[in-house]
C-alpha cells in the first residue's frame, strides 16, 4: 500500500498553490523522482496541464516492477488523489479526498476505504517527506521519502 503514499506528495504540490495554509512549497515541488528510504522503491511525477501523474515502481532482480498509477487532480472545490493498482479493484482507482481542515500537514482521507483510510504527507525539507499511511484508529505504517 506504500504505493497510495507517493500520491500524496502529488497533491501536496497541487495543494501549495489553493491551500497554502499547510505547506509553502512550490508547485513543481513533488515533480521529479523520489526515493523510498533504505528501499529500491520510488516514484515519478509529472506535471501536465493543472494535474499531476505519476507511478511508483521497485527495482527487483534488476528489473522494474510497476506498483500502481497515480494522478493529483482538482474536482470542483476538492483536491483528489487517484490511486490504481494492477489486479485490485478491478482496474478502479482509488480516490482520497484532502482534508481541508488540518493546517499542519496534508491530509488526504477516503474513510469508507479498508486500507488505507488516509494518507498524510508532513514536509520535512525541500528534498525529504515523512509519508504516514493509516486504517483504523490511525494505525498503519510510516517512512521517508528523498527527491533525487
Amino acid at each position: 500500500m506504500s504505493k497510495f503514499m507517493c500520491c500524496v506528495f502529488v497533491l501536496v504540490i497541487l495543494c501549495s498553490t489553493s491551500c497554502s495554509t499547510h505547506f509553502l512549497i512550490k508547485e513543481n515541488y513533488l515533480v521529479g523522482t523520489w526515493k523510498v528510504e533504505n528501499k529500491e522503491q520510488f516514484e515519478i511525477w509529472e506535471k501536465k496541464g493543472n494535474t499531476f501523474e505519476g507511478y511508483s515502481y521497485k527495482v527487483q532482480d534488476g528489473e522494474e516492477k510497476r506498483m500502481e498509477s497515480l494522478l493529483i487532480k482538482k474536482v470542483k472545490n476538492d483536491i483528489i488523489y487517484v490511486a490504481t493498482v494492477p489486479n485490485q479493484n478491478q482496474g478502479k482507482g482509488i480516490p482520497f479526498t484532502l482534508n481541508k481542515k488540518i493546517k499542519d500537514f496534508l491530509s488526504f482521507e477516503n474513510l469508507e476505504h479498508d486500507f488505507p483510510k488516509k494518507i498524510q504527507y508532513h514536509n520535512v525539507s525541500d528534498r525529504e517527506v515523512l509519508v504516514k499511511v493509516l486504517g483504523e484508529d490511525n494505525k498503519g505504517f510510516s517512512y521517508k521519502m528523498f527527491k533525487q
